[in-house]
């Protein structure tokens, strides 16, 4: 945690780079198990990795999982697992997720039209929620920033919920963002890239240095 702001890294692809993320003081590493992503790391590779610092958690990231694969990711020793769908899933899909993996360890990521909001009926399969920036074709990793007020609007409306901050966040803007999100989690992935799946160590400090100021000011 760095100024009051939990961090999570996403899109890793080594295990210098899982290192390098977890001493710079991300509590958080995401790694894309979804195949179509530029970042696709197969599970029986980031079963290969080397082992991470005890003060890091592990996500997986997929897109609609059957319960077979969500099983083989919960037996791969992942901590939670950040779950990417379009959001008119029957709440049945939903409810399945959390009864493989639990309620607590479940992040749903719905791909919300820029006009929709959370519906409430979503909200109880999970104890936590990632609003990404909208794309008609992928499932998060755009690179663009989302809208943050919207964001802000869906952690004041249900404090009950952990709301985690995503889409195009870097040096540059992290501060910014944070200000007007009110964001206290946040993920970032191609803001602190050099090329897709690598991630650029002077990114990555720049990023730090940046969130207590993004931080100020806020109650």
């Amino acid at each position: 945690m760095i100024g009051g702001i939990r961090l999570k890294v996403c899109g890793l692809t080594t295990a210098a780079d899982a290192a390098f993320a977890a001493e710079a003081g991300f509590d958080f590493l995401g790694f894309n198990l979804y195949p179509k992503s530029p970042r696709y790391l197969p599970l029986e590779s980031f079963q290969r990795l080397a082992r991470h610092p005890a003060h890091v958690r592990l996500v997986a990231v997929t897109v609609e999982p059957s319960p077979v694969e969500l099983a083989a990711m919960n037996s791969a020793g992942f901590d939670f697992f950040q779950v990417h769908f379009r959001h008119d899933l029957p709440s049945s899909t939903l409810a399945s997720w959390a009864e493989t993996v639990g309620v607590d360890r479940l992040w749903l990521a719905p791909k919300l039209p820029p006009a929709a909001d959370v519906p409430v009926e979503m909200l109880p399969p999970a104890g936590t929620f990632l609003l990404d920036t909208f794309d008609p074709v992928k499932f998060g990793g755009t690179g663009r920033t989302g809208d943050w007020g919207k964001f802000a609007r869906h952690q004041r409306a249900h404090p009950s919920k952990t709301w985690i901050l995503s889409g195009g966040l870097n040096p540059d803007n992290v501060g910014e963002a944070i200000r007007q999100s009110g964001a206290r989690f946040i993920d970032v992935n191609s803001g602190v890239e050099s090329s897709p799946g690598v991630k650029d160590q002077g990114k990555i400090r720049a990023l730090v240095k940046a969130i207590p100021a993004g931080r100020a000011g806020y109650p």
